[in-house]
């Protein structure tokens, strides 16, 4: 009987260690669906967390979690990632994130066209003069700093920005309605050159708009060939998603093959009822191309109508010089009834939204920043006009003058079958083209749209649970991996092993927008639990009031992990 106590003995503490010595993890979440980003059948599994890394997926029943979350029933995502978002100002004000992380989104993208950095002294000083309802000091000048700042300040979600274009044309030339000089163009190259050393995802455009409008495809091209040497992308909004739409895109095409760079369209759309049957032709040039060898890509946002600022409605010409110069113009008799004309007559020239929206009881004033005028929000510019007893032309020019801004706006320009079939295609992502709000304070001197609190929780409720317009695997997917491999960011956009522990975990079955274009700030439910990094920033459909963002960069990035 000796002989074999010791092998007993053995047996015993092989079993006891078996039995307790389990492997831990800061958080486990268990047994939820698994939808990983690739697109793949999603299945039932385990996802561990160690810090701000996801350390383990599978099978970990014998595993434990200083944190554990059940999630039967639940659908377990990458983090959604906005490819578009203009949280520039809001974050500032709230750094929670609200609107975005009660639907899930954990990386807010900047840079249509603007973008916070870089910025000159005089910039500095048009920025302090131009603030609305929110207002914050101005202590950057470089983006890379401006991003810094956020981090530094505390925002729930990560934050990433394309250079803008019209910014760099500011910082240069200013509003003038010419081509910058050999001197200046290389001005431009050297900040572009600077911003994607830091860490700028590419080169972001918005051309209907005044400056940008004013750039050449050439001026887009010389820049967009520094973004390519650091192999980012270029991002624009269109110079026309109307009557020129399939023109503007040959010019982005243009400008992706000759600059040797990855292109993406800014909210595709076919604005006004005429351009509606473009969408078939948008289609095949995008095919064509990327057959030919071009990475083209395009996102949008799930509702029928954008918005902006009443300036989109106006020619650019009248708005060269820079804002001041534009409410000179609106008062001088003469060049007002030629500005009237102009946004009265169809044209190529130039991008009318009144016209493309088809009437003015189509364009609805959301934003104004004189507080006496702020009970015209959520009116239409045609119920303002029978107030004042005015055209439509002539109460929006009025309405620019009398508040000092662009005056913010919704029109409705889309069809809703185009939505869905945008939806389908293969290389669309999404973008809210809006701020990341709350339902309080500041934020209720204005409206918005309600692509602000709903973009991506419409998507996930209305088109993919009830209409069935694409699966749930294929809308994660085009919400996390997809945006991730056209940016090229490390280690984000999907559920693997070492990435970064960027999770959406939400109710398929109860995910749902509430915002409308009557009361656009309805925060949207349905999404359970949010980590950013590896931090819980929504607990059971709550903020924690976590501030865990970190500065997402590209690829061209020179400093270290």
């Amino acid at each position: 009987m000796k002989l074999f106590k010791p092998f007993y003995f053995l047996v015993l503490v092989i079993t006891f260690y078996s039995c307790n010595d389990q492997e831990q993890f800061d958080i486990l979440i268990r047994q939820g669906q698994i939808l990983d980003g690739s697109g793949n059948n999603s299945y039932i599994g385990d996802i561990a967390i160690n810090a701000d890394t996801i350390a383990v997926i599978g099978d970990l029943k014998d595993a434990k979690g200083l944190i554990e979350i059940d999630a039967t029933g639940l659908a377990v995502a990458p983090g959604f990632i906005n490819m578009l978002s203009w949280a520039t100002e809001s974050l500032i004000e709230d750094g929670r994130s609200m609107s975005d992380i009660k639907q899930g989104v954990t990386l807010e993208v900047f840079g249509e066209g603007w973008s916070m950095g870089p910025i000159s002294e005089e910039m500095r000083a048009g920025w302090l003069k131009d603030q609305g309802d929110i207002k914050y000091d101005i202590n950057w000048t470089t983006l890379d700093e401006y991003l810094q700042f956020l981090v530094n300040k505390g925002i729930s979600t990560n934050v990433a920005s394309f250079v803008g274009a019209t910014t760099l044309r500011i910082h240069v030339i200013g509003f003038e309605d010419r081509a910058p000089t050999q001197k200046e163009l290389e001005t431009m190259k050297s900040l572009v050159k600077q911003a994607m050393e830091e860490g700028a995802l590419g080169i972001g455009s918005s051309l209907i708009y005044a400056p940008a409008f004013y750039s050449s495809t050439e001026e887009l091209i010389e820049l967009c060939k520094v973004a390519s040497a650091y192999d980012g992308m270029y991002i624009s909004h269109l110079r026309s998603e109307g009557p020129k739409l399939l023109e503007s895109l040959d010019e982005l095409i243009k400008i992706a093959k000759e600059a040797n760079i990855r292109a993406e369209v800014y909210h595709l759309k076919q604005s006004g009822k005429a351009n509606w049957n473009k969408l078939d032709y948008v289609v095949t040039k995008i095919d064509s191309a990327r057959t030919a060898g071009l990475h083209i890509t395009t996102d949008m946002y799930t509702y029928t109508a954008g918005a902006t600022g009443l300036n989109a409605s106006m020619p650019p010409w009248v708005q060269e010089g820079g804002f001041d110069q534009w409410v000179e113009r609106l008062q001088n008799p003469e060049i007002r009834k030629k500005v009237l004309h102009e946004m009265s007559v169809p044209t190529d020239d130039w991008e009318n939204l009144l016209q493309a929206a088809g009437s003015a009881d189509k364009v609805l004033l959301i934003g104004f920043k004189n507080d006496s005028l702020k009970y015209l929000t959520g009116k239409t510019l045609a119920q303002v006009a029978n107030i004042r007893h005015k055209s439509p032309e002539e109460t929006a020019m009025d309405l620019v003058v009398d508040d000092g801004s662009r005056v913010d706006a919704v029109y409705f320009l889309m069809s809703e079958d185009n939505v869905k079939k945008q939806i389908a295609l293969p290389w669309m992502s999404f973008g809210s083209d809006a701020e990341s709000s709350a339902p309080e304070g500041v934020f209720l001197k204005s409206s918005t749209h309600p692509r602000a609190y709903g973009n991506v929780a419409r998507l996930l409720g209305k088109y993919v649970r009830d209409e069935k317009v694409i699966s749930l695997e294929e809308a994660v997917y085009k919400l996390t991996t997809l945006p991730a491999t056209n940016l090229k960011i490390k280690k984000r956009g999907a559920l693997k092993e070492g990435f970064y522990a960027d999770i959406a975990i939400f109710n398929p079955k109860a995910i749902q927008d509430h915002a409308n274009f009557e009361n656009p700030q309805q925060l949207s439910t349905g999404m359970e639990h949010v980590f950013v990094n590896g931090n819980q920033v929504l607990k059971d459909g709550e903020h924690t009031g976590a501030l865990p963002g970190q500065v997402v960069r590209g690829p061209g990035w020179k400093g270290t992990e």
